[in-house]
Order: C-alpha cells, then structure tokens, then sequence
C-alpha cells in the first residue's frame, strides 16, 4: 500500500460494485489489527476520499456493528465500524462499514473520488 502521507493511503482504483463499502456485506478491508493499527488505517482510508466533485469529505463514526467471524479478531469474532460520511453540498450523509481485522484490496467506493 502507498501512501500520500502518513495519514493517508494513495487509492488509485475506483470499485464497480456500488455495495463496496455502502453494505455490512462488503465492507472495506483495511486491517491492521494485530499490528494495532487498525483505527490508524480506518482513518487512513477514509482520509483518502473526496466528494465525487472532488469535495473535502467530514466523517464521523457512528459505532460498531455488525459481529462477523474472522482469525484475526478477539476470540475468532470482529466488530465492523460504521463510519458517517458527508461533504459541502452533499444530498445527506453516506454510510460506510469498515473492517480493521481482514485485509483487501483498497478501492473508492462508488459515488466518492481520491485524493492526489
């Protein structure tokens, strides 16, 4: 994984499925929770994206949900994060599930752009 800074991952494909991210199904696989990084790549990812006109993104976390089975989590179980997405001139806030224990392939969801 590339970064543009610390903070943030360089994410240089776009998804074509439009429930990448949007469903608890297919979350966003950052990883990095045996590593204890797993909130730091959260923030990475969401860091990254930008409205889909190139709009400064605001997120907050509005939980956890959704337990999963997963060897990388606390006794064979993991928790997805539910972030609370929005921009300037957006119609509402988007929800994105994000997944700290597993790792994927890092891609911007449908509806979002990159940062350069």
């Amino acid at each position: 994984m590339s970064f543009l800074d610390e903070d943030t991952y360089r994410l240089t494909e776009t998804s074509s499925d439009k429930t990448y991210g949007y469903n608890r199904a297919n979350p966003v696989n950052v990883g990095g929770s045996g590593e204890n990084s797993g909130p730091l790549n959260e923030r990475r990812f969401l860091n990254a994206l930008l409205g889909p006109n190139g709009e400064r993104v605001g997120y907050h976390r509005a939980g956890s949900c959704c337990g999963f089975k997963t060897p990388n989590g606390f006794m064979g179980e993991g928790m997805l994060d539910k972030y609370r997405m929005y921009w300037e001139g957006g119609k509402d806030t988007l929800d994105i599930y994000v997944n700290m224990y597993d790792k994927g392939d890092l891609k911007v969801p449908v509806g979002f752009t990159a940062k350069k």
